[in-house]
């Protein structure tokens, strides 16, 4: 009996990782071969205060690694394998000190997976244990409110605060993720309303303001938008905004992140309802959205204070593919910067964690200073229709970069001219 009681002590021993107190954290902070890992939902680490503390936001200068991000339903082969590299990149690795802090339960599902993949210098800062933890240095993003929680998300539901939409492509007899099963009282939006078939680019802004009131929606409302896909949403949330919709939002995860906090969703179709007047006849935020033309005055000044920055795969932006079925020109705007995105055309894999959640934003920033992309000019996102870029844009919002805008129809129109320059090939 002693001998299993040691072989357990000693187990628990290898098993659990030590804790550690304020002040060892506090003279660690800047300390190279220390890590710094929020274990916690990622809306938590933007900014949002779910958990009751004394501060809002992340430790500063701290990673993630959200236990979310480990459930049987995120981690597909794809997805182990992106996971992996991005625990390289965030520097946990074996021979670094990794701090992890969150819930005892977060922190112990993050040990066990990082403990699988051999890094096994691991310590616990708990708040709990540490009523003091508001003398660390916490941040956040600047806009981090306007990428919202379920739980926000339910709570001003039922306060009658928001008007939430589910927004993916096909009209309601084809969307069958909305039938089977969506956010109570959402109505579903056909991307096809705001960019019409057959070329996808975006519609007139009179034919725009009429869809806002059609569904309902004025530029006094504060809207928030989801789906399973949650490109469309976020496509749709610019151009609410470049209308003037004074408050628009989107949940962060879409559909499964309504989900994971466990609250229910209902069947059948709820129907939107019209009102006489958006508040407006004209969009009143016009430089959000630029047209050919914008974008062609981006490219004269790419070398002072404009970026146009292309958010598409590698191989459409070499040219190898154009990504899309009803397109065949292929290559990339000459004088354009490259901002990575995903494998694909409807994938964005480099801004997001794989429960489709945004990115640690400081990684997005970094990235992109690899890439050549100076957060301190004025970027202006394209990607092929409009949909990748602007997810991005958003992202950049909620991280407070301002002055930035979406060039919405990018390759598609561009391409359709053929006295428009375009390159293709490797870049040096």
């Amino acid at each position: 009996m002693k001998k299993i009681l040691f072989l357990l002590i000693i187990l628990s021993t290898i098993l659990l990782g030590k804790d550690i107190k304020t002040n060892e954290l506090l003279k660690n902070l800047n300390n190279p071969e220390w890590i710094i890992v929020d274990t916690r939902d990622s809306n938590e680490y933007n900014g949002w205060n779910l958990s009751n503390l004394k501060i809002n936001g992340h430790i500063k200068g701290a990673t993630d690694l959200s236990a979310n991000w480990l459930k049987t339903k995120y981690l597909n082969s794809n997805n182990k394998e992106i996971l992996k590299q991005r625990v390289l990149e965030k520097g946990i690795i074996p021979e670094k000190n990794i701090v992890l802090y969150g819930t005892s339960t977060e922190m112990k599902d993050v040990e066990k997976y990082l403990k699988e993949n051999g890094v096994k210098n691991i310590y616990f800062y708990d708040f709990e244990k540490n009523k003091d933890y508001d003398r660390l240095p916490f941040e956040t993003y600047k806009n981090y409110e306007i990428l919202v929680p379920a739980t926000w998300v339910k709570n001003a539901m039922d306060k009658n605060e928001i008007k939430v939409f589910e927004v993916s492509w096909g009209s309601i007899k084809d969307a069958a993720v909305y039938l089977a099963g969506h956010i109570p009282g959402a109505p579903h939006i056909n991307t096809d309303s705001i960019e019409p078939p057959p070329k996808w680019m975006l519609n007139t802004d009179e034919n725009l303001i009429k869809f806002a009131e059609e569904m309902g929606i004025s530029k006094n409302d504060r809207v928030v938008l989801y789906g399973e896909n949650v490109m469309a949403s976020y496509r749709l949330a610019i151009i609410l905004k470049y209308l003037g919709v004074k408050d628009v939002r989107v949940l962060n995860g879409g559909l499964d992140a309504w989900k994971d906090a466990g609250y229910k969703t209902e069947m059948g179709i709820v129907k939107p309802t019209p009102i006489k007047d958006f508040g407006s006849k004209t969009p009143l935020n016009k430089s959000l959205i630029v047209n050919e033309n914008g974008a062609k005055q981006v490219l004269k000044d790419n070398k002072n204070s404009k970026l146009l920055v292309d958010i598409r795969s590698y191989n459409e932006r070499i040219g190898k593919e154009s990504g899309y079925s009803y397109m065949d020109r292929k290559g990339r705007i000459t004088g354009s910067v490259w901002g990575k995105s995903g494998t694909k055309s409807t994938t964005l894999e480099d801004y997001r964690n794989i429960d489709n959640t945004m990115r640690n934003g400081y990684e997005i920033i970094s990235m992109w200073s690899g890439l050549g992309i100076n957060t301190n000019k004025e970027l202006t996102f394209f990607c092929g229709s409009g949909w990748r870029a602007a997810e991005v844009l958003f992202y950049s919002q909620v991280m407070g970069l301002k002055n930035n805008a979406l060039y919405s129809n990018g390759w598609m129109e561009w391409s359709e001219d053929s006295s428009n320059p375009i390159e293709t090939g490797i870049e040096n």
